[in-house]
């Protein structure tokens, strides 16, 4: 479930990046760890933020995914690619602490 790849990809960054909704979901249910981190600083919630996948993103988030997680964050790729729908879909989720998710995000 959380084999990695030589540069540190698991298959839920990998579904995450590629678009695939379902195989995220699924991935998840399955108990893929979301937390896993590449070796370029990505998180699968980071690459769905980039690929404007929404479903994916909100899924991630429902399984408690971390919006500030990752050198390359979900939040920094929102900022970084001028992303505001995206931007909007990581201030609206909850976080699990009960902090609201955009408690980490940038100005």
């Amino acid at each position: 479930m959380n084999l990695t790849a030589g540069s540190g990809d698991t298959l839920l960054v990998l579904a995450a990046y590629h678009r695939h909704a379902e195989t995220v979901e699924a991935l998840l249910r399955l108990g893929a760890d979301h937390t896993r981190v590449n070796d370029r600083g990505q998180t699968a919630l980071g690459c769905a933020v980039f690929r404007q996948d929404e479903p994916s993103v909100r899924a991630l988030l429902a399984a408690g995914a971390d919006p500030a997680l990752g050198r390359q964050s979900a939040w920094a790729v929102a900022e970084v690619f001028e992303l505001p729908e995206m931007t909007a879909l990581l201030r609206s989720a909850e976080s699990p602490g009960g902090r609201r998710a955009d408690d980490g995000a940038p100005g």
